[in-house]
């Protein structure tokens, strides 16, 4: 297959474009909504993203990039409207009045974002049996955002997901439902890979040559499927060892790494996986590199569920769900894959322009968004 400089030019731009849809789906963000329920009130904490919050209020006045102090105290009442009219709480039907009770704005960094810190208060209301939440923060210009719930009554925890397919959730008090959490995080652990777009290339990278052989310095197609299979399988069986390893680890706090280390450490394994694709760096065992790097990208799943804040037990559910849901992501990626490189593998497209051309546009991606996670600085809008 003959490539032309303008076709060349299409696919690096539809690459580019495709990469750019994706990274701002996984940027979407998360916000998280605790609630208390006591005797005769409903007390809530809720942490909101301030880069997604400011925009959909204009919290930024002299458009700078930057909510200062003084422009948050100038919106709070606009934050206050905002967001009690994007939450509605029922205690068995009958719809609370949301009292907000802070003051003064309050911004806290966590996971490397800074989160805008709401309190408020329903009060005058009976301990009710069924309670019922409509969320729909952000959902109308960031459908891809969700909120976390932690619902704690009588010494129990309540966990939830909303997103905008289900912005409406009834919880019975006191009977916890560990099979809908578990749904749930299992769901958002299929999403968190397929809107994962470093964890997505990484995976390829390390796949794209699973078809082939390197012969005398040259790439060579396998010659049957099952060596190709094979190969298949040690990568992702090496990389889901490792990232879950690290993501319980992680999440059960017993270890804990700095988020900048962890996303510049992501972004330098797609960069080597993708390099070593052109330059051979690794020679032989993929799949000892993949889980090497299968260990650091496995904090980054961890992030997810950190800020939660769950108890023990609610977290195993949550961790257990979350990795299955990460598996399930990875192998409808891998079953799409495979059967299309095995056809593909003798072409001089697949050799040269997905192997080699494919590889090293996202090695130079991979390197700006090194640069950026190093350094906090933004070049790049995936």
């Amino acid at each position: 297959m003959k490539l032309s400089f303008s076709n060349l030019l299409r696919f690096l731009l539809f690459c580019f474009l495709f990469f750019a849809a994706q990274g701002r789906a996984h940027e979407s963000g998360t916000s998280y909504l605790t609630l208390n329920i006591e005797e005769n009130r409903i007390t809530g904490r809720w942490a909101i993203g301030l880069p997604e919050l400011a925009p959909a209020i204009g919290l930024d006045l002299d458009r700078n990039g930057v909510v200062s102090l003084a422009e948050l105290r100038a919106g709070q009442s606009n934050i206050h409207a905002y967001a009690s009219s994007r939450l509605q709480i029922k205690a068995d039907g009958i719809l609370g009045v949301i009292r907000f009770t802070d003051t003064e704005p309050m911004v806290e960094r966590s996971l490397g974002e800074s989160n805008l810190v709401l309190t408020f208060v329903l009060s005058d209301l009976q301990t009710p049996r069924i309670l019922e939440l409509d969320y729909r923060l952000l959902f109308d210009i960031k459908p891809q955002h969700r909120g976390l719930l932690r619902l704690e009554y009588a010494g129990q925890t309540q966990t939830a997901i909303f997103t905008a397919d289900i912005p409406v959730q009834r919880f019975e008090l006191g009977a916890r439902s560990p099979g809908k959490e578990f749904l749930a995080f299992g769901w958002q652990g299929v999403l968190h890979i397929w809107t994962g777009i470093d964890h997505i290339l990484f995976l390829l990278a390390l796949l794209l040559p699973a078809v082939l052989y390197q012969e005398e310095r040259a790439w060579r197609a396998v010659r049957a499927f099952r060596p190709a299979f094979l190969n298949v399988v040690k990568i992702v069986t090496a990389f889901t060892v490792a990232h879950s390893l690290t993501l319980s680890l992680a999440s059960l706090q017993i270890i804990q790494l700095p988020s900048r280390w962890v996303e510049s450490a992501i972004a330098g394994s797609v960069l080597l996986a993708a390099a070593n694709n052109v330059w051979t760096i690794f020679r032989g065992r993929v799949w000892v590199v993949a889980f090497g790097f299968g260990l650091v990208h496995g904090f980054g799943f961890a992030s997810v569920l950190a800020e939660l804040g769950l108890p023990r037990r609610s977290l195993v559910v949550a961790l257990v769900a979350f990795n299955l849901g990460v598996e399930a992501g990875q192998l409808a990626i891998v079953s799409l894959f495979l059967p299309f490189a095995y056809g593909m593998r003798t072409s001089r497209f697949y050799q040269y322009f997905l192997l080699r051309l494919g590889s090293g546009l996202v090695a130079l991606v991979a390197g700006i968004w090194l640069v950026e996670r190093i350094f906090d600085v933004k070049f790049l809008p995936i």
